[in-house]
């Protein structure tokens, strides 16, 4: 079958579509998936540079987001037949973890589809039941395959770990990636006042059009945690979203109100920071880290997505054979939103 894989890790030329990888074959509670859409996410080039203790069989599938239609079903699979239009959870789950009964099954040791498993960028995968979820007919397959990460990986932490409340404030620290995008959604849905701080005068007005209240262009304001503190009447916000890590956290910190959050699920920058103690404890700023979510989370968003309250952003569609493309232009930050890889 035809799969958009990496050959080894390095530079792009180790990105490759190949035609001769075996067809899977459900075993029993699982189902098999013929994908009609994939999407890129920033964690694929994190495994195409690699990591040490990262060790994977060559070749590797990418994509850790997918839609499409059941195929086949195994032994003891009931909630899903032949012909249904799915979307795909990314968090693969050890059936035996203890952690699937507490709900939170995202704070085990958990497995990324495309990071330490085979992905969906392939013409047929296969999956656990549990992480799937019919997808009505008037969503495409585009947008459900767009949706998945982002979606649950926003929701978990605005929603669940960081508990926002109607009234209060956001600061989203970048407007074009994927989490960010979808973060601007939750927290308009949540009633939330949003402030964006964008890249480009065109990325900031794509927020704005998302529903971000207040948008600062870091190009012309290069300062803009004090922007955010004389906007907010020199309080700061009630919550700082920054997934971009060594260029930005310290300015995060001081546009957050005392007592604020800072929620943390990446670090597009860099993982390492100079941190201000007294900037955390003098302020009593609760600094909270996030990954993923769990099973629940992914249905409440899906959901939402599904009833048109949140609208996955498409940037771009490419055929699969253009997945290096594909790759280039999320390394360059060529998009706003999501790279969806049709096949």
């Amino acid at each position: 079958m035809k799969a958009a894989v990496i050959t080894g890790h390095g530079d792009m030329d180790v990105v490759q579509v190949v035609h001769d990888l075996p067809i899977p074959e459900p075993g029993p509670g699982e189902v098999r998936i013929a994908i009609k859409a994939a999407a890129l996410n920033r964690l694929d080039l994190w495994v195409r540079l690699g990591w040490p203790g990262l060790n994977l069989k060559m070749p590797h599938v990418t994509c850790a987001d997918g839609a499409g239609i059941v195929d086949a079903v195994g032994a003891g699979v009931v909630n899903f037949k032949a012909g249904d239009r799915v979307c795909i959870d990314p968090t693969i789950v050890d059936p035996n973890s203890p952690a699937l009964m507490t709900g939170l099954e995202n704070q085990s040791r958990i497995h990324l589809l495309g990071e330490s498993v085979p992905g969906v960028g392939a013409e047929y995968v296969v999956l656990p039941q549990r992480n799937l979820m019919n997808v009505p007919d008037h969503v495409s397959f585009a947008e459900a395959a767009a949706a998945g990460l982002v979606y649950v990986t926003a929701w978990h932490s605005l929603m669940t770990r960081g508990g926002l409340r109607a009234g209060e404030s956001v600061l989203i620290v970048g407007a074009g990636g994927g989490v960010n995008s979808a973060s601007i959604q939750i927290a308009k849905l949540a009633g939330a006042k949003v402030y964006v701080v964008g890249s480009t005068a065109e990325k900031c007005a794509k927020a704005a059009e998302l529903g971000a209240d207040v948008t600062i262009n870091r190009a012309e304001t290069p300062e803009w945690s004090k922007a955010v503190y004389q906007l907010t009447n020199r309080q700061g916000v009630d919550v700082v979203i920054d997934n971009v890590g060594s260029a930005t956290f310290t300015n995060s910190i001081r546009a957050a109100r005392i007592g604020g959050r800072i929620l943390v699920v990446g670090n597009t920058s860099g993982p390492f920071v100079e941190l201000d103690l007294r900037q955390v404890f003098a302020r009593q700023v609760s600094i909270i880290g996030s990954t993923m979510g769990p099973h629940q989370d992914f249905v409440k968003v899906m959901n939402l997505v599904f009833e048109g309250r949140l609208k996955p952003v498409v940037s771009a569609v490419l055929p699969l054979d253009d997945v290096r493309r594909g790759m280039e232009m999320l390394a360059n930050f060529e998009m706003f939103g999501k790279i969806v890889l049709e096949l």
